[in-house]
């Protein structure tokens, strides 16, 4: 910013104090000139204040303390309800008893199978964008490199009038050096610090290889493994270990899908996709139409391609080595579980190749026996979703089994799609964790058509951490929101009960694996936990696997327990500048 605007700017940790658990007008890092604060957000931090004032006073305490415990988010929570419309669950005592909050938040005895979980091998760094956009602006993004929102360079609003709103207050400004991607913070992000009962391990062949000018598309099979975060073979690697620390099934692995001739007569592997069930056999399988990760021919020179679900020539061999492997269902229940990336693509060109669900209704006709699981719902929008929100303001709308509702991009038409084919399941990893927060509206829509078009035993819960932190915020303001009453009834949504809740969050995941001990009466006690001392038993053979060429001591972590042990809270302190004059 120009000496100018910064006359008209304050810095954000220096405004008279007021440390709200959510921002309340946009903060900026000093590389351009924020947005005043809207009527709205105005509205919002004086509900806020009001309530804290209040709320503090009666517990004998100060704002400040107050602000920073459960209460305070509950303040916020209700300010927004008021504002905005009734989106979380949240009643005036949660913000005088830390007991009533979280009786309010997810049960004890929740199942929750988290479908869509990543992680980063030693040697590779993707992730940090993801992560800069769900912590917001501060020093953490700035030392990554991140000055303005990675996905919304123009500075456009988000619902709430920011550029670049914290999807997780939680992160604070923890570091963005890419080391919490690691398998120690995935464990503990998963399963000390989370209601996760079970994960799905996920990797992304989206590998692209540096040139002479600008990147190219891989050859074959090992180029693209080598320039993964995670390949299949490490991700069942840190599946085996889990679950034999924890003698209980608590991981599943996804193994990856490579289409095309090709691919079937790699020079290296031969029949990749039968090489990855005889060497670590996985539990279910993970695609990318978007990845080129298709080898159309023989030639060692010709680059991999982007694939759509049924091309006969492409996509249906591959389904036809797993299918002959009928075998590895009786240890492997979800074997037949065809997960794949469709959405997050905004922009030309609109094809099945990008995320267009115009592929899925053949290719469930032709495989009924395996379940197509859409990761992302088809989400068009790209991590910023207000092409959703003035589609629902202003048109155009779609019209679906005779209900005429907005014509969210993508996601209407996969719901329309899909609607026929029992084996069509919606992802929700992402779409629900980049709306929720920013978009809530854009969400409420979201969920209301999924649930109104497919059902709710069809529709499965991803988290997408921990590009987003842990997955544990996610599953509270899951468990938490319902769609506004004025919505349901004007477009005809069902509400969002209890019973939907859990088969979202983990039920229905838990049926697509045959997972035992999968329901409310019986899942507690079946799976055992990790225990604390978990990274004293990491085998060598594991550490070989994922690239550590030895094991640094993690200093952060040991800051961070000191920190505990001395009492210490949520910080709400924003850094950036904020607009004080037009």
């Amino acid at each position: 910013m120009s000496n100018a605007q910064l006359t008209k700017c304050t810095p954000a940790d220096e405004a008279e104090g007021f440390d709200s658990p959510i921002p309340t007008q946009m903060v900026s890092n000093g590389e351009y000139m924020p947005y005043p604060q809207t009527d709205k957000q105005r509205q919002v931090e004086a509900r806020i204040k009001e309530l804290a004032d209040s709320a503090s006073k009666k517990l004998g305490i100060s704002r400040r303390k107050f602000l920073a415990g459960t209460g305070g988010m509950a303040a916020a929570l209700l300010a927004m309800n008021e504002v905005f419309g009734r989106f979380f669950d949240v009643r005036p005592i949660d913000m005088f008893e830390s007991e009533a909050f979280a009786a309010s938040g997810p049960p004890q005895n929740l199942f929750v199978l988290d479908d869509q979980t990543h992680m980063v091998r030693f040697t590779q760094t993707q992730g940090r964008s993801l992560r800069a956009i769900a912590q917001g602006p501060g020093p953490a993004s700035t030392a990554a490199g991140f000055l303005v929102n990675p996905n919304n360079p123009l500075g456009l609003h988000d619902e709430l009038g920011n550029a670049w709103t914290p999807w997780n207050p939680l992160l604070g400004q923890t570091p963005n050096t890419g080391s919490e991607f690691h398998l120690a913070k995935y464990i503990q992000r998963f399963f000390l610090e989370s209601q996760v009962t079970v994960s799905i391990l996920s990797n992304a062949n989206l590998g692209s290889i540096p040139g002479a000018g600008e990147n190219r598309p891989p050859k074959n099979i090992a180029e693209s493994l080598g320039a993964e975060n995670l390949t299949g073979h490490m991700t069942a690697g840190v599946r085996d270990f889990v679950n034999q620390i924890a003698g209980s099934t608590r991981m599943l692995a996804h193994g990856q899908l490579y289409p095309g001739v090709g691919n079937l007569h790699d020079p290296v592997y031969g029949d990749y996709t039968q090489w990855q069930i005889d060497t670590f056999h996985p539990d279910s399988w993970k695609g990318y139409n978007i990845a080129t990760a298709a080898k159309l021919d023989f030639n060692p020179e010709s680059v991999m391609a982007r694939w759509r679900l049924n091309d006969e020539l492409v996509a249906y061999p591959i389904y036809e080595v797993i299918a002959r492997n009928k075998q590895e269902l009786r240890k492997h229940p979800g074997f037949w579980n065809i997960c794949v990336h469709k959405g997050l693509a905004p922009g030309p060109p609109d094809v099945p190749e990008r995320g267009n669900p115009t592929d899925i209704p053949k290719a469930a006709g032709d495989w009924p026996q395996f379940n197509f699981i859409i990761y992302h719902s088809c989400i068009r929008n790209g991590f910023f979703d207000l092409d959703s929100l003035e589609t629902i303001r202003s048109g155009p709308t779609r019209v679906v089994q005779g209900a005429e509702v907005p014509d969210i991009s993508w996601t209407t038409q996969f719901a329309e799609l899909s609607a026929p084919f029992r084996n069509v399941y919606a992802e929700l990893g992402t779409t629900f964790a980049g709306s929720v927060v920013t978009f809530p509206t854009v969400w409420a829509h979201i969920i209301g058509q999924l649930l109104k078009f497919m059902g709710p035993d069809r529709i499965v819960f991803g988290s997408d951490s921990l590009w987003y932190g842990g997955p544990q915020w996610q599953i509270d303001a899951f468990w938490r929101f319902q769609i506004p009453e004025e919505i349901q009834e004007r477009w005809g949504y069902p509400a969002l009960t209890e019973a939907s809740r859990r088969k979202i969050l983990g039920l229905n995941s838990a049926r697509l694996y045959k997972l035992p001990g999968a329901s409310e009466a019986s899942a507690h006690g079946v799976y055992k936990p990790v225990p604390q001392n978990f990274e004293s038993q990491i085998p060598n053979s594991l550490l070989t696997l994922l690239e550590y060429h030895g094991v640094a001591n993690d200093n952060f972590s040991k800051m961070r327990k000191q920190y505990v042990e001395m009492g210490g809270g949520r910080s709400n302190t924003r850094y950036g500048w904020l607009r004080t004059k037009a």
